[in-house]
């Protein structure tokens, strides 16, 4: 199949369009279909990266099924035969890209959980000591192991950046009954996820998770899970304090950007082949680190 860029479905309006996700409205249940779009710096690029919707469709799939003994998530299957109303192009467009999830009232904060210094994190503590209000000692350097995990939640933007906030902003916003049992439950899934992925060679920095109500009032994981998009890895065996390590992620992508004379504004500029190829190639030896795969067989996903 080519690259998706967006989607458009004969029976189904298109319910809201993310960065990388369009979704769709079935009634009882939500479409969330992985686009192959990628984003840096807030701006969406023009050219697709070749199947990384489907790796990380496949990604949060692993995590989901691995994770469901700590909480339950949205997930109730990635089969669309199971959607009645699409053509047979349709799909085979959203093969392998697509998950039907529960629907929820998704909270109006993102869960954020810091393993390590980086990103915005080191950027707040080398000037204040702190990292979303939360003192921390002297003594860290970038990409310094914090001695334990702490929760810095964020506000979800609509356009350009999340803004971290405190617990206790976080708290006037959900409430504390939900403020705490999310802030527990990320901090239980960061730490389920880290051991996994140890021993695959892999240092879990930092992530983020969203969750929803549920009518009832119970509280489940939805959106993503730990896929490279919404986390950072690293290779343990190159791991060194004291400076930005590389990612499992868009920073090929990033790198080439700051080499632009670009405004960081839309529109983007072209990105080369060698950019695009170099990017797939790093969301595929993320997948098959994470799930453990040998390689990846995008006609089986």
């Amino acid at each position: 199949m080519p690259p998706v860029h967006a989607t458009s479905l004969t029976a189904f309006p298109l319910f809201r369009r993310g960065k990388v996700r369009d979704v769709y409205d079935l009634g009882d249940r939500l479409m969330m279909v992985a686009t192959d779009r990628i984003s840096a710096f807030d701006v969406v690029m023009n050219e697709p990266i070749p199947d990384k919707g489907a790796l990380l469709t496949q990604i949060s799939a692993y995590w989901f099924a691995t994770l469901g003994n700590v909480v339950p998530n949205h997930l109730l299957s990635t089969d669309v035969d199971t959607v009645d109303g699409l053509s047979d192009a349709e799909r085979a467009m959203l093969r392998g890209r697509t998950m039907i999830v529960r629907k929820t009232r998704p909270l109006p904060i993102e869960c954020v959980v810091r393993g390590y210094l980086a990103g915005s994190g080191w950027k707040e503590y080398s000037t204040s000591r702190t990292v979303c209000g939360i003192s921390l000692p002297d003594g860290y350097v970038e990409s310094s192991k914090l001695a334990q995990p702490i929760f810095t939640p964020a506000t979800k933007a609509e356009e350009g950046h999340d803004e971290n906030i405190s617990f206790e902003r976080a708290v006037q916003i959900v409430g504390i009954d939900v403020a705490t049992r999310v802030r527990d439950l990320s901090l239980a899934l960061f730490e389920a996820g880290g051991r996994d992925v140890a021993a695959k060679g892999l240092i879990l920095a930092d992530t983020k998770f969203e969750f929803g109500l549920l009518d009832d009032g119970s509280v489940i994981l939805i959106d993503e899970a730990l896929t490279p998009d919404s986390s950072r890895y690293w290779l343990a065996a190159d791991y060194e304090p004291g400076k930005a390590q590389h990612n499992f992620d868009k920073q090929i992508l990033r790198d080439w950007l700051e080499t632009c004379d670009w405004n960081k504004q839309a529109p983007p500029p072209r990105l080369p082949q060698d950019v695009i190829d170099g990017t797939r190639a790093k969301y595929i030896e993320a997948y098959m680190r994470i799930t453990g795969a040998d390689a990846w067989k995008p006609t089986d996903a």
